[in-house]
Formats: structure tokens, sequence, C-alpha cells
């Protein structure tokens, strides 16, 4: 059986907690919890094999050390995000046998894809389905702040019931400080901790998805589009898609964008934190050369300002030269439609909120050259702490196996090897370096690597390198700056019926005119007018009025 060298818990422990202070603006008294977060300290050089589950762990179970009675059989039920699973059969025989040894556990998994999780998710959360755990984060539709108000997530922090203190502190200790103060909200049982942070990309970094291999069969270079914006685009669309066009005798579109990404990308605004999950209407304006910098930015009603009147425009003419594909602006195919496009490589440019290691897992699996232009530098914001986390739901009749089943997620290499890269000699096989390359069976299963927890358990991919976690991940992200507003998240208590009219609102029209599908000269103010009627302006002026209180405090 081979071997291979994995970034050992306690190393990846000791090397995170230098990663707050590389955050500027955080206030950890204001965060603070009740958990245990002692650790022992293990050799760093340690191996652990990614397939034998005999080695995976030193007790008999996971709850040995807990008290956790498992005497009686549970099955859970997990939600994910972003997957792209056909066939789980083969990995679910080994996760359910190695889970019945460690915690009497039988895992179920709904693999929620990017086109149906987000209705799929909420109906089920507000249906009261028996699901236990739910992939939440500060972007989906079952958003973190929101949902956690709603009391669809269990306090797990709870002093009456401290789940992560009895169930979950292996996973508490190795989680970087800036993460699990990102996790700490205002929710329906107090300030607290209401779901499980991943240890993944935790800093922001918004940047074109460049088809290298394309862009050099008509003479152009990477650095063509790193010396022009999007505003500068249009002559190289025009290029490329006239001569596939001529080529194959069909339809080329250039541009494949997600339209929300395309915004911020585009207008060098971010993510409010607690702001509505799926169609954002506020936003806070960054300096993109310096995005620690206080430039002195207020909140705003982000669809009527001239920076947002200027990027529509210019969309909708790269839409009218047939540069975006009109199914884009349709919110039933968007995505759909992105992720074809992608896995075929038929586009030039797309939008792609960045993580660390992309172009070696795109350009495997399009089989072309991929790169990644950066838009500004990586950022940490409360948003990006909050990029993908596991919250258990007030619905779940066993949180406790719950919180022990998470537990065991985050700090065993062979279950999380196992639940994201699947099964070794079906799913891939390790070369002589001990690096994961896959087989054809990956396009049956394929979860998304960064939605599932910590990542910094993985075997690295060919192309990665032997020590990508620690030469290249690690450094990457305790690199990001903090932006000035670095612990602000936005409470609408308040204008809760606000809200929900201004999301209805912006459903309606800020897909299509970020895409282009409809005309600003008409939509946009059509647009702005039912925004002022769904009360933006009181909306905006509580989200200051909470900011201005923040920096005040900090």
């Amino acid at each position: 059986m081979r071997k291979k060298k994995l970034l050992s818990l306690a190393l990846v422990a000791v090397m995170a907690s230098s990663m707050l202070a590389a955050c500027g603006g955080n206030d950890s008294s204001s965060t603070t919890t009740t958990t245990d977060n002692t650790s022992t300290t293990t050799d760093s050089t340690s191996t652990t094999d990614t397939t034998d589950a005999s080695d995976a762990s030193s007790d008999d179970t996971a709850a040995a050390s807990t008290g956790l009675d498992i005497s009686e059989p549970v099955t859970l039920k997990w939600y994910l995000h972003g997957s792209n699973v056909t066939d789980d059969s083969a990995v679910m025989e080994k996760v359910n046998e190695y889970l019945g040894e460690k915690l009497n556990v039988t895992l179920q998994p709904i693999w929620g894809t990017w086109g149906d999780f987000d209705e799929g998710a909420t109906l089920a959360i507000n249906g009261g389905d028996d699901i236990d755990i739910y992939f939440t984060c500060s972007w989906s539709a079952d958003e973190y702040n929101q949902y956690a108000k709603k009391g669809a997530w269990v306090r797990l922090d709870d002093p009456d019931n401290n789940l992560i203190q009895q169930y979950g502190s292996d996973v508490w200790a190795v989680l970087p400080d800036v993460v699990k103060e990102g996790a700490v909200i205002e929710g329906s049982d107090g300030v607290g901790v209401y779901a499980i942070p991943g240890f993944k990309d935790f800093g922001t970094q918004n940047t074109w998805d460049v088809n290298v291999t394309l862009l050099k069969k008509y003479g152009y270079t990477v650095d063509d589009i790193k010396n022009t914006d999007y505003y500068g685009f249009g002559d190289i669309m025009a290029t490329v898609k006239a001569g596939e066009e001529a080529e194959t005798g069909e339809t080329f579109y250039p541009l494949n964008v997600e339209g929300a990404v395309l915004e911020r990308m585009v207008t060098n605004s971010i993510i409010v934190n607690g702001d509505s999950g799926t169609t954002n209407v506020l936003s806070y304006y960054i300096d993109p050369t310096d995005v620690s910098k206080n430039i002195g930015s207020k909140i705003e009603n982000k669809f009527g300002t001239e920076e947002y009147k200027k990027f529509v425009e210019k969309t909708r003419e790269y839409y009218n030269a047939g540069y975006i594909d009109p199914a884009l602006g349709n919110a039933n195919s968007a995505n759909d439609t992105l992720v074809a496009a992608q896995n075929a490589a038929k586009y030039l440019i797309g939008t792609q909120s960045y993580a660390l290691g992309y172009e070696v897992q795109t350009s495997a699996a399009r089989g072309i050259e991929v790169q990644y232009v950066p838009c500004t530098p990586p950022y940490v914001d409360k948003t990006a702490t909050q990029g993908a986390m596991m919250a258990i739901s007030t619905a779940s009749k066993n949180p406790e196996r719950a919180m022990a089943f998470l537990n065991l997620l985050n700090t065993d290499p062979y279950l999380m090897t196992l639940l994201e890269y699947g099964v070794e000699g079906v799913h891939y096989n390790l070369n002589d370096d001990g690096l994961v390359v896959f087989t054809d069976e990956r396009d049956n299963y394929s979860p998304w690597r960064n939605g599932m927890g910590n990542i910094t358990l993985l075997p690295p991919q060919e192309g990665e390198g032997v020590d990508f976690f620690v030469d290249t991940f690690i450094p990457y992200y305790t690199s990001a700056k903090g932006i000035p507003a670095f612990g602000y998240a936005f409470d609408s208590t308040n204008v809760e019926t606000e809200m929900a009219a201004l999301a209805n609102v912006a459903g309606q029209y800020a897909l299509a005119l970020s895409t282009g599908t409809v005309d600003p000269e008409t939509a946009l103010p059509e647009f702005l007018s039912a925004l002022e009627t769904a009360g933006i302006q009181t909306v905006v002026d509580e989200a200051n009025a909470q900011l201005d209180a923040y920096f005040a405090a900090n």
C-alpha cells in the first residue's frame, strides 16, 4: 500500500494561528465564543494512508473520547452544493462502512448542483424536511446570516448545549482564527456560531477565466488581457468570434459570464455581509490596488451608481455584438449554459471567483490551458470567511451525531479524501510523488472540492506540487489583506419587509441587465423606480447607520 505525506492537523493549526494577524481590522474581543480550543502537538512529518481505513484513526470509534452514545444506528442526510455526481455507489459503500464503525452512522448525501441547490435547499428548509446538515454560506439562497436569524440552524456553541465543545473541539482547534470569527453572528438564539466553516479559500479574488489555448490560436497572449480591462476586450473578442464561426459554422459566444460576479469585477464592488443571498442589492466599494485602504466608502444601492450604469451600457454593447449567450440572462438556464461552455472550452473570457489551484483543476477538466487574471489582490472580509459552511438543521433529530460527523470529516484525511476524490484505483490514482491523477470515472463523481470542509487534509492534485498546502495555499491566504470593514455584518431585522420586496424586484431586473439581455436605456430607469418604491433608500440608510456604528466601535 503506497503511503504519502499529508499536512498534519497540528501543523495546520500552528500555521493558521498567524492568519488573523494578517487580516487587518479584526476585533477578536467582539467575537468570543465558549468553545474549547485545546489541541495536542503531533509530529508534522507523520504519514497517513489515504486509502486504508484501518490506519486513519487510532480510536476504535470517533465517539470514544467524547462520551457520545452511539449505541443506536442513525441515518444522517446531508445537502451539498456544487456537485457533479451521477454515481456515488462505490464511494458511499466505503464511506458508510467506515462511518458505521466510527459513529454508527449511515450517510445519505443529497448532491445539490450549481443549478438546483438554491431552490431545492430552501424548499427543504422551509418545508421542515428531515435533513440534518445543509451547506450554507454568504451567497447562496439559504444565506447563513438570514437563515440563522430565521431559526433554521442550530446554535453550535449554545451555553446550555455546546455541541462544538462536546463533539466538535477537534475541528474547531484546526480552523484559522479569522475563519472562526467570521462564523460568529447574531442568530435566533443570540450571538454565536451557527455553522462549521470550511478551511478553504477564505480570501476573495475575482478573476478573468481565460481560455489561453484559444487566445494563442489567434495570436494573442495573456498579457493582452492583463494590459486592458473589461471595456477594452471588444477587439479581441471580435477577432476570435469571427475566426471560430468561420471555422466551425456555429455561433460562438466569447464572453461566458455569471452576471452578479461580472458586475462586482467591473465596478470594484463587494458583497455586503448580511445582504440577501442570491441577488444582492447593496454594495461596498474598495480600492482595487489596495483593498485594505479606507477610501471613505459608504454602502450604496449598487444599481444606482454611475459605475453600474457604465457597466450595463458596455455589457449591452457586447451582447448586441453577439459576444454573450442570451441564455446567460435567464435564471433558469444561466448556470447550465455557463458550465456547458466551460466544460466544452467554447468560450474565450469568463468570470471566476478564484480559489488557489483552479488553473490545475480546470485545465485538466477542459483539456485546454486555463489561466486566471485577477481584478484585485485577494482580500478577506466576513463574506469570504463564510464562503462555504455546514449548518446543522433545527429539524435534525440527531444534532449530536451530526456534529460528531462534521468533526470527523474535517480531521480525518481518509474520510475527507474518500468523499472529495472518490475511491483510489477507481476515481483517481496516486503517482510516484503521491499526487492525485484522476481517471475517467471522475466524470461521474465530482463534488465541489472547496464546498465540503477542510481541504488541507487532501492529497494535492498533479500539477499542484507535493507541498501545495504548506508552501502555497497557506502563505497565499495568509498574505490576503482585510478590507476596512472586515467585521461588519448588516443586520436587516429592522427592514425585513423592504428587503423581501427588494429581492423580488432585483430578481426581475438584475441578471438581465448584468448580462446585457435587456436594454438599459429603458430597463434601468424602470428598475431604479421599482427599487425606490420597494424601499431601497430606507435599507441603505439603515445599513450605513450600522456601518458608522461599526467604525466608531472599531
